[in-house]
C-alpha cells in the first residue's frame, strides 16, 4: 500500500516533465501574445468610444413639442403672421406671359422638410408646411409625422386642404418637393391632390431676374436680398433629417423645434418673396431661367 503513492508520484514527474514548453512558446509567450491582446483591447475601446458618440448627450432642459398631436404620431403647428401682404396679380411665363389675376383665397404656399436631400423613393416628407390666406393674415400649418406609421394620415390630412381653385407657391417645388409627395402618394395609394393644381415656382422667375448679379438663388440668398431677411441660429436644412432622427430614435426635442422655425421662416419667405415679384415689371420672357 505504501508503494502506491510513490508510484504516483513518478508518474506525475513524469508527465510534468515530458510537458516542457517548446522552444517557440518560449520564445514568443512573453511577445506576441501581449501584442495581440493590446490592439484586442484597443479595438473594442475605439467601438465602444463609436458607439457612445453615437447617442446625443442628455439635454438638460429640452423644449416641449410645440402644437398638438391631431392623430397618433401626427402632430399639427397652426400660427398666424401678421404684416404681410398679399400680390394682387401675377405674371408668370406658364400661363403665356398674361398678367393672370391672383385671388389670395387661392395661394397656397407649400415647403417640405424630408429624410433626405438626395430624393428617390426611400426619401419622404416628415414636416410639410403650408400657408394661406385666412382672416386678412397669412395662416401657418405645418404636419409632423412622429411615428413613420402615421404618413399616410398626414398625406390625407394635406389633400382635404387643397381644391382645384388652388394655386401652389414653392421655391424649387417642380424639382423636389411635388416629385417626392407624388412619390409618396403613389406609394400610399392614395390619389395626389398637387397634380392637376396651378403652379407658381418663384425659383424660375428669381433666376430670370437676379442670376447675373447675385452669387446664387438660393431662397436664403432672395429673401435677404429682396426682403431683408437675416436668418439667425438657423437649422441649415440639411441638418433637418438628423433632427427628425434624433427625436424618433432619443426624443430629442430641440433641433426639431429649429426644424419648424425654419420652415415657417421658408413659408413666410415665400409670400415675400412672391409679393415683391408681383410688384415688378414682368422680367423678358426669352430669358433663360
Amino acid at each position: 500500500m505504501t508503494a502506491l503513492p510513490q508510484r504516483l508520484r513518478q508518474w506525475q514527474a513524469q508527465s510534468g516533465a515530458s510537458r516542457r514548453p517548446s522552444p517557440v512558446a518560449s520564445a514568443t509567450a512573453g511577445t506576441a501574445m501581449p501584442a495581440i491582446s493590446d490592439s484586442v483591447r484597443a479595438m473594442v475601446r475605439r467601438r465602444q468610444q463609436l458607439r457612445l458618440s453615437t447617442v446625443p448627450a442628455l439635454d438638460p432642459d429640452p423644449p416641449a413639442l410645440p402644437g398638438e398631436e391631431i392623430a397618433p404620431g401626427l402632430r399639427l403647428i397652426e400660427q398666424r403672421l401678421e404684416g404681410i401682404e398679399p400680390p394682387t396679380a401675377w405674371i408668370d411665363p406658364w400661363f403665356a406671359g398674361q398678367t393672370v389675376p391672383v385671388q389670395r383665397a387661392q395661394l397656397f404656399h407649400i415647403d417640405t422638410e424630408t429624410t433626405g436631400l438626395a430624393g428617390g423613393t426611400g426619401t419622404r416628407a416628415f414636416m410639410i408646411g403650408v400657408a394661406d390666406w385666412w382672416d386678412q393674415a397669412l395662416r401657418l400649418r405645418q404636419l409632423t409625422l412622429t411615428r413613420i406609421s402615421a404618413e399616410p394620415l398626414m398625406l390625407a390630412t394635406l389633400a382635404g386642404w387643397l381644391d382645384p381653385n388652388r394655386v401652389l407657391v414653392s421655391y424649387n417645388g417642380k424639382s423636389y418637393d411635388l416629385p417626392l409627395l407624388a412619390s409618396r402618394y403613389r406609394l400610399a395609394g392614395q390619389i395626389n391632390p398637387l397634380q392637376d393644381l396651378r403652379h407658381l415656382d418663384l425659383l424660375h422667375p428669381v433666376r430670370r431676374r437676379w442670376k447675373t448679379i447675385w452669387d446664387n438663388c438660393r431662397l436664403a440668398t432672395a429673401e435677404r436680398q429682396l426682403l431683408g431677411v437675416v436668418r439667425e441660429d438657423d437649422l441649415p436644412g440639411a441638418e433637418a433629417p438628423a433632427a427628425w432622427l434624433a427625436w424618433l430614435r432619443h426624443g430629442q426635442t430641440r433641433n426639431l423645434c429649429r426644424v419648424h422655425q425654419h420652415n415657417a421662416q421658408d413659408l413666410a419667405s415665400l409670400a415675400g418673396v412672391l409679393r415683391h415679384l408681383s410688384s415688378l415689371p414682368p422680367a423678358p420672357l426669352d430669358s433663360p431661367s
